[in-house]
C-alpha cells in the first residue's frame, strides 16, 4: 500500500471537482464539499500550508486512486 501524497488545497480541490464533488458552503477558510451520494468533507483553505494525510483519507479513495486522479488534473 502506497502512502498518500502531501498536496495543497488547490490540488485537492481540483481532484474533488473532477470526482463530481461540489462546494456547498464556506465559513472562514473552511470549505465544505458534498458528493451527490451524500458524503461530505471539510477542507481548510490556508494559503501556503499543505493538507494533512488523514484529511485526504476522508474522501474515501485508495492512495493509488487518489494519485491517479492527481496525475489527471
Amino acid at each position: 500500500m502506497s502512502r498518500l501524497p502531501i498536496v495543497s488545497f488547490r490540488q485537492m480541490e481540483r481532484v474533488l471537482l473532477r470526482l463530481g464533488v461540489e462546494s456547498v458552503r464556506q465559513k472562514g477558510s473552511h470549505v465544505v464539499y458534498r458528493h451527490s451520494d451524500g458524503r461530505t468533507t471539510t477542507a481548510p483553505n490556508h494559503p501556503g500550508r499543505d493538507l494533512a494525510r488523514p484529511l485526504l483519507r476522508d474522501i474515501e479513495l485508495s492512495p493509488e486512486q487518489f494519485q491517479e486522479e492527481l496525475r489527471r488534473v
